[in-house]
């Protein structure tokens, strides 16, 4: 009897803490792929190169500002990577934002966010225009504990430093791409 009691216990503790208390993961999700999906071509330079729309969520109450990096390690081959390019920089997005629409234009982002730059060397959203084979995007979604001061026109790696030992959370929505032409 005094097991089962003990058992009870443990189990009414463990939904306690599911329903009430457990902590959430960070999410990322959008409507144009799904994760590990095919990235439609209206959003790649064979389309209209315009940034998907994407929505995130559960970010941890303590965190004060995001992080958000697009990025292709498979460059230029994924049959040979050697490089990764980086195709969207994004920082100091609001905690309390819910995401970005669909084409959002840098006037659009939410109040506060700044631009990084791409490895076009300009700041902005750059879809993906792979040379050969089908390449993965990883977007990135940091939750930091800090605003990040201004850095100008940082690169990923700029950002990657700043943000270093500030991640309360990150999470990752990986879309695929291959040129049809």
């Amino acid at each position: 009897m005094h097991s089962v009691k003990i058992g009870l216990k443990v189990l009414i503790l463990v939904v306690g803490m599911l329903i009430g208390g457990a902590a959430m993961a960070l999410t990322l999700t959008s409507s144009a792929f799904s994760h590990n999906g095919s990235i439609p071509a209206q959003y790649t330079c064979e389309g209209n190169d315009i940034s998907p729309d994407l929505s995130w969520g559960d970010v941890p109450d303590s965190a004060k500002s995001l992080v958000l990096i697009v990025d292709d390690p498979d460059a230029p081959d994924p049959a040979a990577p050697k490089l990764t390019w980086v195709h969207w920089v994004l920082y100091n997005i609001p905690a309390n934002a819910t995401g970005l629409p669909q084409a959002v234009a840098a006037k659009a982002l939410p109040a506060g966010t700044k631009e990084g730059l791409n490895d076009w060397r300009r700041a902005g959203y750059g879809g993906p225009c792979p040379p050969i084979g089908r390449h993965r995007y990883f977007h990135k979604l940091y939750a930091l504990d800090v605003v990040l001061p201004d850095l100008g026109r940082p690169t990923k790696a700029d950002i990657e430093k700043a943000m270093k030992g500030h991640v309360l959370a990150e999470t990752q929505l990986i879309g695929t791409y291959q040129k049809k032409k």
